[in-house]
């Protein structure tokens, strides 16, 4: 695709629905924005201008066209004892030196982990972010008078029965306004956005951080920076594959690594936090019509005008409209498939899936429940691999030569049942041939386990040939191989 066709598609394509959803991301992402500034210990202007700036900015710069992203609560949630201990200034400084990690990361190609992101982690993920955003939403229904279950039920009903008679207009974006309307007109009893903080009522201002440029400062903030940086990259790539996945298209994640890392770096300089892709609001946009980066610019831009020209009229907006909306958010996030999955997929798998639920839900860190679905990933291929692995042994007729036919990989989680394997077998004829060219050798461990059988072999008195050598194979016991290999082949050519 060329330059000015991407352009076109990224922003131009779609513009009437992009905006419609821009618009509805910026009135969700308010009480978000402000509810995360809380959850960081900071000001409400410093989530609300970190979501105006990191949205502008990433729909330039990402690499992900149609996610949205802001200030977060993955991030928020890892700032708290540094900004109790030393002040919101310092981070600014750590969200600066977070958004420097991120461009390194993109650098250095490092979104390239996700490959090692199995899809039972990421359904599990997203079912623990669509539990944890359903839970978000509870505190607006405890202790509360009837009018808001009626709100929260009448949203929910515009939203979701709307789009069968018209779909000009996001139903999300209609149920936010009707019940704003009847909630202002018939002064209802229930919580409103200025209920969740104080809005700022002006622009953002340029500033620079004011810490002292020292090592001291860098020692400081640099295990925090580093720790949102990695929380916040893994966030949005995960994001970003479930974007992918809705859209049925594919996007530039090494782009997304530096673009959030930019994205970070200018909401520090306008007065703000840290943030990074946010799924619920992905999500928000994508099913309301949001495909470009007209729309990421529409809700940040919006947010902009309505945090500096509407705030009075903002802090009206009644929380059970934006409830309905989450709630909408969640059942739309959440992958009912995975329910009847669970009896019909492999119970690794299924294990997998459960465990990343249910070290999300109960740590609320995203990133801890992940590293325990990739962990539970690696040891269950490991052992499927390991088992896919086999040794015959075939004699001559004179009982001279024994020849070994191994099959299978070779690696650190399979040499035990190699050497196992090979032991079994206890008489060995007076020459010995290991016949590897249905075998793999992975790494050192299956060529120390190669050599520790060489050596027993010999040592019991039987000349050992081993044959069939892949080049890879070849290459590693050139390089690691403690024994003599004058007598090894190559395939059928002898080295």
């Amino acid at each position: 695709m060329t330059y000015l066709a991407a352009m076109r598609r990224n922003w131009t394509s779609n513009p009437r629905a992009d905006i419609l959803a821009g618009i509805v991301v910026a009135l969700a992402l308010i009480p978000e924005a402000i509810g995360f500034s809380i959850i960081a210990g900071v000001d409400p202007s410093v989530g609300l201008y970190a979501s105006v700036a990191i949205a502008i900015v990433i729909a330039f710069t990402g690499g992900r066209p149609g996610m949205i992203s802001a200030a977060t609560a993955a991030v928020a949630v890892l700032v708290g004892p540094l900004v109790r201990e030393h002040g919101v200034e310092y981070l600014f400084a750590a969200t600066i030196l977070m958004g420097i990690f991120q461009i390194i990361a993109g650098a250095l190609r490092l979104n390239l982990v996700m490959q090692f992101v199995s899809r039972s982690v990421i359904t599990g993920f997203v079912n623990a972010l669509a539990i944890l955003i359903f839970m978000a939403q509870l505190p607006q229904l405890i202790g509360v008078t009837w009018h808001t279950y009626a709100m929260v039920a009448a949203g929910l009903a515009v939203i979701y029965l709307l789009p069968r008679m018209t779909k000009v207009v996001p139903s999300p974006l209609v149920a936010i306004l009707v019940l704003s309307a009847l909630s202002i007109w018939l002064d209802l009893p229930v919580h409103t956005v200025s209920d969740m903080g104080k809005l700022p009522d002006g622009l953002p201002s340029f500033a620079l951080p004011n810490v002292p440029l020292n090592w001291e400062t860098l020692t400081i903030i640099a295990p925090y920076s580093a720790a949102m940086a990695a929380v916040g990259l893994l966030e949005s790539l995960l994001t970003a594959q479930i974007v992918d996945d809705m859209t049925d298209t594919d996007s530039y994640k090494r782009y997304e690594c530096r673009g959030q890392g930019i994205a970070n770096i200018a909401a520090a300089l306008f007065g703000g936090m840290g943030g990074c892709a946010m799924i619920g609001q992905s999500v928000i946009n994508v099913t309301s019509g949001g495909r470009g980066r007209l729309s990421a610019l529409t809700a940040g831009v919006v947010l902009l005008i309505l945090l500096a020209l509407l705030s009075p009229f903002v802090a009206q907006i009644p929380m059970p409209a934006l409830v309905a909306v989450m709630i909408m958010v969640s059942i739309g996030t959440f992958s009912w498939n995975s329910i009847p999955n669970l009896r019909r997929h492999p119970w690794q798998s299924s294990v997998v899936m459960l465990t990343t639920v249910a070290v999300v839900v109960g740590t609320h860190d995203l990133s801890l429940g992940v590293a325990a679905g990739v962990l539970l990933s690696g040891i269950f291929f490991a052992q499927k691999v390991q088992r896919l692995f086999h040794i015959t042994r075939d004699v001559s007729e004179d009982g001279q030569t024994a020849t070994y036919r191994i099959s299978g990989e070779i690696f650190f989680a399979s040499v035990h049942r190699f050497a196992e394997k090979m032991q079994a077998f206890d008489e060995h004829a007076p020459n010995v041939v290991i016949d590897m060219t249905h075998a793999h050798l992975w790494d050192i461990s299956s060529v120390d386990a190669l050599d520790k059988i060489v050596a027993k072999l010999d040592r019991g008195g039987s000349s050992v040939q081993v044959v069939g050598y892949n080049e890879a194979s070849a290459d590693i016991v050139d390089k690691f191989a403690l024994h003599d290999k004058t007598g090894f082949e190559l395939g059928t050519v002898p080295h």
